[in-house]
């Protein structure tokens, strides 16, 4: 399975790690760490050496209760990083973002992924997405930050989940984005309680049998935390996030989106060769 991203292709043969680059004051984990292009460069380069095949950038922090900031912001976060790691760097570069404009201008500036938690709903992100000619990665969500854990229903979450995220990628196909262009996520922690979040890791492969490559991003989440017991810090969620991305790993998830390059990189490593060594 390979994602032709512009004129680079991702294999995705065996599952890809994508490390976490938050451009922003406010983001739950690392707000305020990688505003500077200098800090985000330091901390692109340690990502890579420590597995990141992937490196996403984003400028607009999602957390639960998260205010929406303005593509004119969120552009003077992200542009002149794209371009510093396009220029530096050797790797596939994706682009958090929901705002048409930010996924034209980060297009041009060297992303190769776009990857969005409003699944291209936004005001003109489906047409500006279908012109880029990128791969997109279409994300379940109810409602927006601000209100996506107001007391979050469904009958079946893994069904529910299943049928928006089809849904959408068939509406994305009929745009003229390329099926073979399309990667989904399931949403964790997107408008899910406890119970959502873990009744849908556990049923994950409902999710890979669409036939899209899946995207999972768990990484020190709150579900972690709950798991776990108490809420310890952020680094302190590592573990508890690395065992489920392995989880995801082995239910078919093919590009695990974290924080922890290295522990995560480390984990999925000894699950290859143990799954390796069991195929001779």
């Amino acid at each position: 399975m390979r994602l032709q991203c512009g004129q680079r292709q991702l294999d995705l043969s065996e599952p890809r790690i994508m490390g976490i680059l938050n451009v922003t004051p406010d983001s739950f984990s690392d707000g305020g760490l990688f505003v500077r292009p200098e800090q985000a460069l330091r901390h692109v380069e340690q990502m890579i050496a420590e597995g990141a095949a992937i490196i996403d950038v984003g400028g607009e922090s999602t957390r639960p209760g998260a205010e929406p900031v303005s593509a004119a912001e969120e552009l003077q976060r992200v542009i002149p990083v794209i371009e510093a790691i396009a220029r530096e760097f050797d790797i596939a570069i994706s682009v958090d973002t929901s705002s048409a404009v930010v996924m034209r201008e980060s297009t041009v500036a060297g992303a190769h992924i776009i990857n969005d938690v409003r699944s291209l709903r936004r005001d003109g992100a489906l047409a500006a997405a279908a012109a880029s000619g990128l791969p997109v990665c279409l994300m379940h969500m109810i409602g927006e930050p601000t209100n996506m854990q107001n007391n979050p229903y469904y009958d079946d979450v893994v069904v529910e989940v299943a049928d928006f995220l089809r849904q959408r990628a068939d509406e994305c196909e009929q745009a003229g984005i390329r099926k073979d262009h399309i990667i989904i996520d399931p949403g964790f922690g997107f408008g899910k309680t406890y119970e959502h979040n873990y009744r849908l890791l556990n049923q994950l492969e409902k999710i890979t049998a669409l036939g899209y490559p899946v995207l999972t991003g768990l990484s020190r989440k709150r579900m972690i935390a709950a798991a776990i017991g108490g809420q310890p810090s952020a680094e302190g969620r590592d573990i508890g996030s690395a065992t489920a991305a392995l989880l995801c790993v082995l239910k078919g998830a093919r590009i695990i989106r974290v924080h922890n390059v290295k522990a995560t990189a480390d984990a999925v490593n000894v699950l290859q060769a143990t799954l390796g060594e069991g195929n001779e």
